[in-house]
């Protein structure tokens, strides 16, 4: 599914958090959004889902421009954000449309993509971290969405459980073929999962520039070209001379 935005642009109380973004997303690409905090990165997301519907310019899918909530975009946050008094299944059932048998025969089936089988009648309190966004990233895709919305939804775990969820999410995109708009800190993952990178500067934020990332998958972590792709966004962000920066 193709996603376009033109000139968007969002004000918060006279203050403007990002100003006149325009990109185009192939069916099945996946885009990263790279940048420091404060330039816009999540409100991009949230108009694009249409939680946030306050904004000027002009977001289109397939051609149809619309500012409310579309059924064909998936969205997973940085928590989980699961309903503590449910069991796993029915957080992944959790407003999906159609009859009982349907719906659980459905929530297990993703359920066992992100490797929770057997895991449907736990609560979250007794979910590690890792495995209540897994449980995240199933009710996400159970609506089965054409455009997958990801803010910063690794960010959170340990560096173990953070690679494991990168492979995974990559699996189910092949699998699925959604069009994926990650927001993230992390270098690294931008590199290791996307197939362009836009780097936003400035408050507010604007697009820096853009890298097409040619590498095939599966990509070597801490590979030679990766690494010289890291070294030109840290250049372009100016931290490739300082101490601390996120990598």
């Amino acid at each position: 599914m193709s996603l376009k935005l033109k000139n968007v642009s969002r004000t918060f109380d006279g203050i403007t958090a990002v100003k006149n973004f325009s990109i185009s997303a192939e069916p099945g690409e996946i885009i990263g959004l790279l940048g420091t905090s404060g330039c816009g990165k999540s409100t991009l997301l949230r108009a694009i889902s249409g939680l946030d519907n306050d904004y000027d310019g002009e977001i289109s899918i397939n051609g149809n421009t619309s500012k409310e909530v579309d059924d064909r975009t998936g969205f997973i946050f940085q928590e989980p954000r699961l309903l503590p008094w449910l069991p796993v299944l029915e957080n992944v059932t959790f407003g999906l449309k159609g009859n009982k048998e349907t719906k659980v025969q459905r929530a297990k089936e993703f359920l066992e993509n992100v490797g929770l089988s057997g895991k449907e009648q736990l609560y979250p309190r007794q979910l590690s971290g890792g495995m209540a966004q897994r449980v995240a990233i199933a009710r996400a895709l159970v609506t089965s969405p054409e455009i997958l919305l990801l803010d910063e939804p690794f960010s959170a775990l340990d560096a173990f459980t953070k690679m494991q969820l990168q492979d995974l999410l990559l699996d189910v995109w092949h699998t699925y073929k959604s069009t994926v708009v990650l927001v993230t800190h992390d270098i690294d993952e931008a590199l290791y999962l996307c197939d362009r990178i836009v780097v936003l500067r400035g408050q507010p934020g604007q697009i820096d520039t853009e890298f097409v990332i040619k590498e095939e998958r599966p990509r070597q972590r801490g590979g030679q070209k990766l690494a010289e792709y890291k070294s030109e966004i840290l250049d372009r962000l100016d931290l490739n001379n300082t101490h601390s920066y996120t990598s």
